[in-house]
């Protein structure tokens, strides 16, 4: 379902989903051209330059933006390179040149989905980057005590986490669930369970929109738990947050080396997706095992 003429939504954050990303522009044989690819991306994050943008500006997470902007923008561009520097003194340090500048032309032109199509056009972005919703929200979890986490940055620091919850429950740009309307593959992943995959899907228009697809939806399995996050999850275990939260995929994708528990009642597919260091998916090995789900 990555040939000519089809719809692919990928839906999560981080360096996960930009691995998606890279591996739907990968060429898979059937020739034609790319999917069209949508990428929902989750605006929780608050720690970093994001968080501090949040802060100064009131303007949702832009950092999982920027990194899903670039894995689908054209390499040689020279904004693009600009995108990707970090300065590392004064004032800016920490800062990501790409966030600062999405903040601007959100204040410039008054929205950030504007401003993240204008900015993907002049990158050459071979597809579209959407937040999960629009506006400032905070990622909430609650653990298996019944203790209450509040904050992306907290959430990924605890372990036992079993629900997560957007505060407020925000509405989605209507592209969005215009863009899961009419796909034919939803991709799920791979990415931190809580604070990248299932901080993107709890959106609530967006829980109901991919609950309601006839799309196949595909969860890319992480290589291995994230530590404490996930501490003590298995795949299985990844799967049943999935089903937990409103989820339930049609396919479940993993590597052989992935951690152990394969899933059960779902379709599991087993194939390599790992670089060669065995700590990333590689996005010519996760294109490879898209193609072959057709």
């Amino acid at each position: 379902m990555n040939g000519p003429g089809r719809h692919v939504v990928a839906i999560g954050g981080g360096h996960g989903l930009a691995s998606t990303l890279a591996a739907l522009l990968e060429p898979t044989g059937a020739g034609g051209p790319d999917p069209s690819i949508t990428a929902v991306v989750s605006v929780a994050d608050d720690g970093g330059s994001s968080g501090r943008l949040r802060k100064e500006f009131g303007v949702p997470a832009l950092g999982d933006l920027r990194v899903a902007l670039l894995a689908l923008s054209d390499h040689g561009n020279p904004l693009t390179r600009a995108m990707a520097h970090r300065f590392d003194a004064g004032e800016l340090s920490g800062h990501a040149m790409g966030n600062l500048l999405i903040a601007a032309m959100v204040q410039a032109d008054g929205g950030l989905v504007l401003a993240l199509d204008e900015l993907g056009r002049a990158i050459g972005a071979r597809g579209r980057v959407l937040p999960n919703v629009v506006e400032p929200v905070v990622l909430c979890g609650r653990t298996a005590d019944g203790d209450l986490v509040e904050g992306q940055v907290a959430v990924m620091g605890t372990t036992g986490i079993e629900r997560v919850w957007l505060d407020p429950e925000a509405a989605s740009p209507p592209e969005v669930l215009e863009a899961i309307g009419v796909a034919d593959r939803i991709i799920l992943g791979p990415g931190s369970l809580f604070t990248s995959v299932l901080a993107a899907l709890v959106a609530p228009e967006i829980r109901a929109a991919v609950a309601a697809s006839s799309a196949q939806c595909v969860y890319v399995a992480n290589l291995s738990p994230e530590l404490p996050e996930t501490a003590g999850r298995d795949a299985a275990g990844h799967l049943a947050a999935l089903v937990d939260h409103g989820i339930t995929p049609d396919v479940v994708l993993a590597d052989p080396g992935a951690f152990g528990g394969a899933p059960a009642g779902v379709g599991t597919v087993v194939a390599d997706l790992a670089d060669s260091a065995g700590t990333a998916h590689d996005p010519v090995k996760l294109a490879a095992a898209l193609a072959r789900l057709d």
